[in-house]
């Protein structure tokens, strides 16, 4: 027996059906909040190498930024979720994107990597609010397969950033330094702080909202944790990312340093895997007609961990084709891994959807934080230590939801 999502009402549904116009935008919306984490963690990829030199650090003290933005993201979902159970959805949104943009601009005059650490993580953590807010949102209107096909569609949203920001990034490199990334995010956050106060409507009635304090956010978390099926589908899902988190932060060091690419195709093979990991997920969609979330979940995990382990040999060898091919495949992975897991976690927590997809959230980002000084602890000259964090990380995420997801 297995534990398999049930088409629920979902409690929240907005008031009145929107129009495919209105639907059609109200995706791109959600799509683009879900993409602030991608697009904060990738369009200053390309810079990486000229930062170390700038900022006179070391690869993994330009790596923190990462780890430090992550642990922000985590934090921001956590307080906000529980948050917008409370004051609904478009209020702490809003204040969210607001304060990304600003914090981009500090980032953008940090006078040395260990500002820069710090403005990242107060940065991420306005991300965070935005992100945690998309998924609720979601869980409002949809339940079952349903969400895991909207989850799906979002993909292909979520997925014009890492395909975009690398790309983008090098290109206001040829016109500035790095420091012209984070004044780009900048401009991305207020436009987009703009569409969320024209755009996004409030899915959290006020009648459904939660009224308790402290106290009865604490007893939802205990419960959300000792809800062994829901925990099981959230430390998959924060495996996986700290794979593809591993793929993030190393990525730029071991084709450009390692393997000799330059920014540019750096650049055009990181976009690549990630449309990789946009057709799965529309893949996704049309394969929940036929099959449920939690087959396609773990049949995709089989698969990915197959090629996080050929992505070790590929590096073992010093092969680059055999870490590109494989990269490819497990990247593309991740399109089905992560919306089938997050509407397995989120389908039976629907009264609290916020805080569930709150903890999700912060599980995902504390568990790919610690990925990156993983992979930089491992030093240059070599693509084993982003191999290896990328193979643990797919075998663990396999292992979660084969031993908790398991109807008792």
């Amino acid at each position: 027996m297995t534990h398999t999502a049930q088409p629920t009402a979902p409690a929240g549904a907005a008031n009145a059906v929107p129009s495919r116009r209105e639907g059609a935008i109200l995706l791109v919306l959600l799509g683009t909040l879900t993409a602030i984490g991608p697009l904060s963690l990738d369009m200053y990829l390309p810079a990486f190498p000229a930062m170390t030199r700038e900022l006179g650090a070391t690869q993994a003290q330009v790596q923190l930024s990462l780890t430090t933005c992550l642990i922000g993201l985590a934090l921001g979902q956590l307080v906000t979720g529980p948050l917008s159970d409370r004051w609904g959805r478009r209020r702490p949104v809003l204040v969210g994107v607001l304060a990304y943009a600003v914090l981009a601009l500090v980032c953008a005059v940090a006078p040395n990597a260990t500002a820069l650490a710090a403005a990242r993580f107060a940065q991420g953590f306005a991300g965070g609010m935005g992100v945690v807010v998309a998924r609720a949102v979601v869980r409002d209107r949809h339940a079952g397969r349903a969400a895991a096909k909207y989850f799906s569609r979002l993909t292909l949203v979520f997925g014009v950033a890492p395909v975009a920001a690398p790309g983008v990034g090098s290109l206001v490199l040829h016109v500035g330094s790095w420091r012209a990334v984070f004044v780009t995010l900048a401009v991305i956050g207020l436009l987009l702080a703009a569409a969320v106060a024209w755009r996004l409507p409030e899915t959290l009635p006020a009648e459904r909202r939660s009224t308790g304090g402290l106290a009865s956010t604490a007893r939802t978390m205990r419960s959300l944790f000792a809800d062994r099926a829901y925990l099981g589908y959230a430390l998959t899902q924060g495996f996986a990312f700290a794979g593809l988190f591993a793929y993030i932060s190393g990525s730029s060091f071991v084709f450009q340093d390692v393997f000799g690419l330059s920014g540019t195709a750096f650049s055009l093979l990181f976009g690549l895997n990630a449309l990789a990991l946009v057709a799965m997920g529309q893949a996704n969609a049309r394969l929940l007609d036929r099959f449920s979330p939690r087959r396609l979940l773990v049949t995709t995990l089989l698969v990915g961990t197959v090629a996080a382990l050929g992505v070790l040999t590929g590096a073992l060898a010093g092969s680059l084709v055999l870490v590109a091919v494989t990269l490819f495949v497990f990247v593309g992975s991740l399109g089905m891994v992560m919306p089938n897991s997050t509407a397995l976690a989120l389908d039976s927590h629907a009264r609290h959807a916020g805080t569930a997809a709150a903890l999700m959230g912060g599980v995902q980002s504390v568990v790919g934080a610690l990925a990156a000084p993983a992979v930089g602890l491992g030093g240059k000259g070599s693509a084993v230590p982003m191999a290896a964090v990328t193979a643990g990380a797919a075998a663990l995420s396999l292992g979660a939801v084969l031993s908790l997801t398991r109807s008792r």
